[in-house]
């Protein structure tokens, strides 16, 4: 073995169990299959090629998000989408302030009750491909892959306040598009102040 990182020669199969978790990850930021599918391709290809700088015994899981990432970020720069903003102005939301304001007995349900006894399904992954790409990898990351802050700041080359931001105001996000899709009353806009 290679000081520095996995010999040329050594087994691949380390890095291979985590495909599912790329290709998944790779369809919520693509949002097409084909592209996703490319995306962990090239993931691979990228991760074999330059298998000699991993440090083994560290997380090999976020290695390879890391060059999904950079992979992602890169074909994002070649061929430039419209630029969606990452701070929506508004006041904050909460879909369980939402559900108490209707009687709802929120406290004795979990996030996932809430979820499904509202019906939610496909509108969460529509909610999700709508946000803004820079909320959406932070969300995906740490909602779906379960990495840390820390892990996830590493891997965007971002600030974990950054990171925690993102996903504050991405989870918001996913809960106002929520209420929407539920086919409720648009939440009463909040004041500052106000209670």
């Amino acid at each position: 073995m290679d000081q520095r990182g996995v010999a040329m020669s050594s087994d691949f199969s380390l890095f291979e169990r985590h495909l599912d978790a790329l290709y998944r990850s790779a369809l919520r930021l693509t949002r097409k299959p084909e592209d996703a599918e490319d995306l962990v391709q090239e993931t691979y290809l990228r991760a074999y090629r330059y298998r000699n700088r991993f440090r083994p015994g560290t997380n090999e899981k976020a290695w390879l998000f890391t060059i999904m990432t950079n992979v992602f970020r890169n074909r994002l720069r070649q061929r430039p989408a419209p630029e969606d903003p990452i701070d929506q102005p508004g006041a904050d939301f909460s879909i369980y302030e939402q559900m108490r304001r209707e009687g709802m007995p929120v406290h004795l349900m979990s996030p996932e009750e809430i979820i499904v006894d509202r019906g939610f399904g496909g509108e969460v992954k529509r909610a999700l491909e709508e946000l803004p790409v820079p909320m959406r990898m932070v969300v995906v990351l740490v909602d779906v892959e379960d990495f840390s802050y820390k892990e996830v700041a590493s891997i965007l080359g971002i600030k974990i306040g950054t990171v925690m931001s993102r996903l504050h105001r991405g989870r918001q996000a996913l809960q106002k598009k929520l209420w929407e899709y539920s086919g409720r009353p648009k939440a009463p806009s909040l004041a500052v102040g106000a209670r």
